[in-house]
């Protein structure tokens, strides 16, 4: 067995897939690298482990403005 491995073996896990997205969605993506299926499967194995933040006005706080103690108005 070769302990040794090689870069172009590195592929060989990997399964090619076709699938169908909405043209304004690659548009963005293409924005972000020319490797269009790196970025599709970092968000997949974010989404698998839970940690997708999504940012959109629905899910968003609002960042409170504190508010000092009472008396402590006008120092």
């Amino acid at each position: 067995m070769n302990d040794n491995i090689d870069t172009s073996d590195a592929n060989l896990d990997k399964v090619k897939l076709s699938i169908h997205l909405d043209s304004e969605l690659v548009d963005q993506i293409q924005h972000l690298t020319n490797d269009p299926s790196k970025v599709i499967e970092v968000a997949i194995r974010q989404w698998l482990r839970g940690e997708t933040q999504r940012d959109d006005e629905l899910t968003r706080t609002i960042p409170r403005t504190p508010v000092p103690p009472r008396g402590e108005w006008n120092d």
